[in-house]
């Protein structure tokens, strides 16, 4: 299929729009309500919407039960970044990107040849993000030091990788199965980005911190997959996106609000 002209701009400049706003909102708004959109499905709802506007929306939902299996994928990528990114600079980079995507081409090629239900892809995931938890326990946090604005030129790096992923996976989709084209889905597209320019501005510690609490992060992604793959084919693209982006928000609502009790309880009671 043709994809019209249109559509390639509108995907282009939605792509690059995502990343300027969010760093827009994180300069001039709170870090929380930044911290809060960034948590959004924000890569895998563009990838998946022009999946499902490009080829048909029951693609598209067959693809995102295998995007509930493919953030497996994403969390395997991850982990091959942390053990293959220690060096500081553009070395670092390199060999963390490498590491990381050949981590997750195999965790993908296995998620392949499985054929997951929704049931099946979520518990999937669940099961993983339990797994790397455990794993990452010995990370230790780090802060990236004095916070500064970030430079218009690094924020368009970043956006303009992301198109350019977008690109590939929408790309992709119409040449490989839904399986694969649900997995390709679960790539991080916004995260990556921003993993890249923290290594090469403040080097592999803040970035171990990043990729050690991104597990705890993946129940929007999980949520919004699950809603799309069910009301894609009987909503649409337009409203079963709102849908998802809806049930996203309240599972984001509800975990901070569970976050914010539980260092609550934490806290020493005061005599």
């Amino acid at each position: 299929m043709d994809v019209p002209f249109a559509w390639q701009v509108a995907k282009l400049v939605v792509s690059i729009g995502v990343v300027l706003g969010l760093a827009a909102i994180a300069e001039r708004l709170s870090p929380r309500v930044a911290g809060l959109l960034s948590g959004y499905p924000l890569g895998t709802a563009i990838a998946l919407f022009f999946i499902g506007l490009e080829i048909s929306p029951g693609f598209a939902a067959d693809s995102a039960v295998h995007t509930l299996a493919g953030f497996t994928a994403t969390l395997a990528l991850g982990g091959g970044y942390l053990l293959c990114g220690r060096r500081a600079g553009l070395p670092g980079v390199l060999t963390g990107t490498l590491g990381g995507l050949a981590c997750w081409l195999a965790a993908s090629t296995v998620l392949a040849t499985i054929e997951f239900d929704r049931l099946g892809g979520t518990l999937t995931t669940l099961v993983a993000i339990g797994i790397f938890t455990w794993l990452y326990r010995q990370v230790p946090d780090r802060r990236t030091g004095t916070r500064g604005r970030a430079s218009w030129t690094s924020v368009l790096f970043r956006a303009l990788l992301a198109a350019a992923i977008i690109f590939t996976i929408t790309g992709l989709a119409h040449v490989l199965p839904s399986a694969w084209a649900g997995l390709l889905a679960a790539f991080p597209v916004t995260m990556y980005p921003f993993l890249v320019i923290l290594h090469l501005t403040h080097g592999p510690a803040p970035v171990a911190t990043v990729i050690k609490h991104y597990p705890a992060g993946l129940g929007s992604l999980l949520c919004y997959a699950l809603c799309v793959s069910l009301t894609y084919p009987t909503l649409g693209l337009t409203l079963g996106t709102l849908a998802g982006f809806a049930v996203a928000t309240v599972w984001l609502l509800l975990w901070t609000r569970l976050q914010a009790y539980w260092q609550r309880s934490r806290l020493p009671a005061n005599a």
